[in-house]
């Protein structure tokens, strides 16, 4: 099979529009999930697109494992050299949201490793570990390719998943991800209180150890330090609500599941997504940082 070494020969032909059309939301959906953030997927996608076109692609007999591991080669050297910015970024730092529903301009392959609680799960692995798990537990791809973008040895390779599956395993039991018409009846609900202003409402829909996180990246004014307890919570975002009054509050499809877009000033102010278990709100997690929000 072709690893994508092989130089282009004079005459071969282009892959097929329809073929790359086919296989570009697992492009990018792969790069997507290694890297948090839609900006770098893009370029990600863009570079498989130009690679494809110039290599000879006669002896390639499964296009989509080519072009995925393509794109996970190039975004595993994006991510390590990421890690460093995520030191250096000012606050928290949360994914860049994807829109997923039926009007999103960029398709992907949805699932829940698409979600926000997710992609910060996968952001506490180890740039290989991330690799490993993301190519054969979401796209199934064989542990010999994820070796060679690794570089490392076949066994090697199935250890780094095998421990990242582990990890991830982990986190999920620690704080179960709720059912989706959960979800959305308590994010309705919450929109309703926050729009209100109800004070009350919203502690009653917010664990008492609930976390409220805000991305603002040093773009905007946001708290760079998390705030804990849901009393504390509520009376943050009743004063945040009453101070940036939103102008329409919509219920958006993000990185697969239901989210909250606040427009101010005729542009986009937030995405909020929320991690709820056993019916109430553990996690509150706001992105403001403009840079983020550009494509939504």
């Amino acid at each position: 099979m072709g690893d994508g070494h092989v130089p282009a020969e004079a005459g071969h032909e282009d892959v097929p529009a329809a073929e790359w059309e086919k296989h570009r939301p697992a492009v990018f959906g792969a790069a997507y999930r290694l890297l948090g953030s839609v900006a770098d997927a893009e370029d990600v996608t863009q570079d498989v697109w130009l690679r494809a076109r110039a290599a000879d692609l006669s002896r390639v007999d499964d296009l989509r494992a080519w072009l995925v591991t393509v794109a996970a080669r190039r975004s595993y050297d994006i991510l390590k050299s990421a890690r460093h910015r995520r030191e250096t970024y000012v606050g928290p730092w949360l994914p860049e949201p994807l829109l997923t529903g039926p009007d999103a301009s960029e398709p992907v392959l949805v699932d829940e490793s698409v979600s926000t609680a997710m992609l910060l799960i996968m952001e506490e692995l180890s740039p290989p570990e991330r690799v490993a798990f993301v190519l054969h537990d979401v796209f199934g791809l064989e542990f010999a390719r994820i070796a060679e973008v690794l570089d490392v040895t076949v066994p090697g390779a199935r250890q780094l998943a095998s421990r990242a599956r582990r990890r991830v395993a982990g986190a999920k039991e620690s704080e179960p991800r709720a059912p989706k018409a959960e979800r959305d009846r308590v994010l309705a609900t919450f929109r309703a209180a926050y729009e209100a202003g109800d004070l009350e409402g919203l502690v009653r829909l917010l664990h008492p150890d609930a976390v409220y996180v805000t991305d603002g990246g040093g773009k905007v004014h946001a708290a760079r330090k998390l705030i804990h307890g849901g009393q504390r919570v509520a009376e943050v975002m009743v004063r945040v609500g009453r101070q940036w009054h939103a102008d329409r509050i919509d219920l958006v499809e993000v990185g697969g599941e239901l989210a909250l877009v606040l427009h101010r000033d005729g542009r986009v102010y937030s995405v909020d997504t929320l991690q709820v278990t056993d019916g109430l709100i553990t996690a509150y997690r706001r992105v403001i940082n403009p840079d983020k929000l550009a494509h939504v």
